[in-house]
């Protein structure tokens, strides 16, 4: 079965993308996503995007379609990462790059500052904290990149980074949605 969700802005605005009925993927919901992208409004264009956990792609798409430069997704389900490839695929976008990998793996291996990062990881699974310092720790992280952080609306972020600055905070629904900024 496959499921759709829309592109809001940008070149691709209107445009559906499928993503694979996985359990547990759950796609940002469309009125959290235009939420986000106002507060993103100016740091998208020429950016470098890492959209880890990417599940329907739906944020690494969203930010390419508004003029990111170059969106890295990278996602462990071979099934996954399928649908994300088509996607790319259909909509023309060589500056959208799919890695198959768990993540902290990924994140173990050689950095690449990116200014703007996109982490929405399986709820009650305990992936966001440790992933977050990863990204500080192993210098993953661009002078004063954004960091988009969603999770489950009762899990305390005590303990990210202390080089950062909670920009922007909201609850919808189950979900918690935090914009971060690195400080340098």
């Amino acid at each position: 079965m496959s499921n759709k969700v829309k592109i809001i802005g940008g070149q691709w605005r209107g445009r559906n993308l499928s993503f694979s009925d996985v359990e547990g993927l759950r796609p940002t919901p469309i009125r959290v996503r235009e939420t986000l992208f106002n507060w993103l409004q100016y740091d998208l264009l020429g950016s470098r995007c890492l959209d880890l956990y990417a599940g329907s792609g739906a944020l690494g798409v969203e930010a390419a379609s508004r003029g990111a430069k170059q969106v890295v997704q990278v996602d462990n389900n071979a099934q996954i990462c399928r649908q994300l490839k088509a996607n790319a695929d259909m909509l023309a976008a060589p500056q959208i790059k799919i890695v198959q990998q768990d993540v902290h793996h990924y994140l173990a291996g050689d950095a690449e500052p990116f200014s703007l990062v996109f982490l929405d990881p399986p709820f009650a699974k305990g992936l966001a904290l440790q992933t977050l310092n990863w990204l500080e720790d192993k210098l993953w992280l661009a002078p004063h990149a954004k960091i988009y952080v969603e999770v489950e609306k009762q899990l305390p972020l005590a303990g990210v980074p202390e080089n950062w600055t909670l920009l922007k905070h909201k609850v919808a629904g189950v979900v918690a949605y935090n914009l971060f900024e690195r400080d340098d």
